[in-house]
């Protein structure tokens, strides 16, 4: 089982790709690992029995606190875990060696460029993508390239001036067209240079040209019975299927930079610091900070940048990537806004973590103190709602009738998001005939609100009408009668779309359907329809009952309500013997109803 402490953390894990690191007591980082699932992968360790070995057992007694980057995808995260582990080189991960650094594909800066595969980049002008975690993938992008974009693999110098002048012969990599012969002026440079383009593309992650092509390669030779050469080409379009062209954590072009990301709440925010060096995130770091001025946010990543440089330095170090503008400037460093590329990614990234981050720190401020989460939901419903302040108190109502018999209704309240069940009241409709629900709203609002006024007890933030214009137009009308508009926010709901309707506002808001203020607001319209309906039913079911005993000959309202109360339902009535029902009604009546359902004897 995981210690106390660690369980709120695990229980925030999301469950996506991404890499985590474990520290010990002192803050040491003792181990790296990578996962497809964080969440899944996280637990497991503290979900065992028995550890496969005792370095794992040891490693786990030794954790003490834990920290996640979220990343795009599981290849992403092994090169992630690839990078940490060489830059901290911690206790308990295998050292990884220089020589285990994943391949790029290279497109050379020469006239006629050459592409090929290499490990080392190394900075003269050339693109590189990648790097690629499968070699097995990236061989089959360049044999798939090499098929539709033929290029030369030779180092000759191919200047126009030696091509015209003949210097140079076709070889045999022409004859077996694995090029189309730039060095005799078989293929112009122009045709080459377009060529090129369009690898570049395809590298890029464009690869349904690939995709449809080795396809139809593989359908060609289904059905020319040459099913060796139709399988490896299926193995190469499953291989496509699950290729990414590159990962969003590193990219060689990048050089050394950093980035923050920020995410913000009234009283906290949360920063996610990302160092890249050579194109590789060497270092993440999660940093909480607690507002005490109102600090805007570019305030607070001016600050978080300074701790980060107190931890890291600055050296070498000429690029930070920011998520807006900033004002404040450092002598020798370029503030950068990405709009697109691999800086936007990489920034996106970075947000993506300080939010994650954020919602595990209030994940964990919420059970440590619940009134920390009643203070969110209800800022969270007064900005939604667009409300002046926030809804602490809320009353909702419903209407209930049969073919406009029994009319009932129904207030619920809730307090601080939570229902208040000592609250809630119910009312019998007295002066409307017929269903009529926007008469019957406006008597039950006036009943309800002038006893609070008379009581002199507070009246709600927010009311809520189970209805949408009509019966939001005949409450207003009842609170300007009373003087309560503009005491209380008014707003009603549509059940159709969850709409929220506004006094004087013909067009309705829709609420994210995921939001919390969505689901209050659905809470309180369906608890107030239970609450009114289950009311209803009890007293159409008692009128509907007294209506059947009343027909028996000398018996009125007040005998069939004696009867009701004590044996609860007509089927007990019917049930008891003549003594039983005399007890209550005394002999002679007792006689009469006892007769009257029991005809035949």
């Amino acid at each position: 089982m995981a210690p106390g402490h660690l369980t709120s953390v695990l229980k925030s894990l999301p469950g996506k790709p991404g890499v985590y690191k474990f520290f010990d007591a002192q803050g040491q980082l003792i181990y790296v690992g990578k996962a497809r699932d964080l969440k899944k992968r996280v637990s497991s360790y503290f979900n065992k029995k028995d550890y496969e070995n005792r370095k794992t057992m040891v490693l786990v007694s030794k954790i003490e606190s834990i920290d996640f980057t979220v990343v795009d995808t599981e290849l992403d995260a092994l090169l992630l875990e690839n990078s940490l582990i060489k830059e901290f080189q911690p206790r308990y991960n295998i050292n990884l060696k220089d020589d285990k650094s994943y391949p790029y594909i290279r497109v050379t800066a020469d006239r006629f460029p050459k592409v090929y595969a290499m490990r080392n980049p190394v900075k003269d002008g050339s693109e590189y993508f990648g790097p690629y975690a499968s070699p097995k993938i990236m061989h089959t992008v360049l044999d798939l390239i090499r098929k539709l974009y033929p290029t030369r693999n030779c180092n000759l110098n191919l200047m126009p001036d030696a091509i015209e002048a003949g210097k140079f012969k076709i070889c045999l990599e022409y004859q077996l067209g694995n090029c189309l012969g730039p060095c005799e002026g078989h293929q112009t440079e122009e045709a080459y240079n377009e060529s090129i383009k369009n690898i570049k593309y395809l590298l890029k992650g464009h690869l349904g040209e690939l995709k449809r092509k080795i396809k139809d390669e593989m359908q060609a030779a289904a059905a020319a019975l040459q099913f060796e050469k139709a399988h490896e080409l299926k193995e190469k379009f499953e291989a496509l299927e699950k290729y990414r062209h590159k990962s969003t954590v590193i990219s060689p072009t990048l050089g050394n930079l950093e980035v923050l990301g920020i995410s913000s709440t009234d009283k906290y925010a949360f920063v996610n610091y990302l160092r890249v060096s050579e194109g590789i995130v060497i270092s993440t770091h999660n940093m909480e900070v607690k507002k005490k001025l109102e600090e805007t946010d570019a305030e607070i990543l001016e600050q978080a940048l300074g701790e980060m440089r107190s931890i890291y330095g600055k050296e070498g170090f000429k690029t930070v990537i920011v998520p807006f503008d900033c004002e404040f400037a450092e002598e020798g460093t370029e503030f950068v806004v990405p709009k697109q590329g691999d800086k936007r990614s990489l920034l996106e990234l970075s947000l993506k973590n300080a939010m994650l981050f954020r919602q595990e720190k209030l994940n964990q401020y919420e059970k440590l103190n619940p009134e920390v989460r009643v203070d969110r939901l209800m800022e969270k419903m007064r900005s939604d709602l667009r409300l002046k302040e926030q809804p602490r108190h809320i009353e909702c109502f419903d209407n209930s009738n049969f073919q406009g018999a029994y009319p009932v209704s129904a207030c619920v309240v809730f307090k601080d998001g939570k229902p208040s069940k000592q609250d809630y009241r119910h009312f019998n409709v007295k002066t409307v005939e017929g269903p009529n629900d926007f008469a019957t709203m406006q008597e039950v609002i006036t009943r309800r609100y002038s006893r609070l006024v008379d009581e002199n007890k507070s009246l709600p933030q927010l009311v809520v009408i189970d209805g949408g214009k009509g019966q939001l137009s005949a409450v207003v009308e009842t609170l300007k009668e009373l003087g309560l508009y503009g005491k209380m926010a008014v707003v009603g709901i549509a059940k159709r779309l969850e709409e929220i309707y506004y006094p004087g506002d013909p067009l309705p808001l829709y609420i994210d359907k995921k939001s919390e203020t969505l689901k209050v607001i659905q809470q309180l319209r369906d608890e107030a329809h239970r609450f009114g309906i289950t009311h209803h039913r009890k007293r159409r079911d008692k009128g509907t009952l007294k209506t059947e005993l009343t027909e028996i000959e000398g018996i009125g309202n007040e005998t069939a309500r004696l009867l009701l109360k004590h044996f609860k339902s007509m089927k007990k009535i019917k049930e008891a013997a003549e003594i039983e029902l005399a007890e209550v009604l005394g002999q002679k009546k007792a006689a009469v109803v006892y007769r009257y359902f029991r005809p035949e004897e």
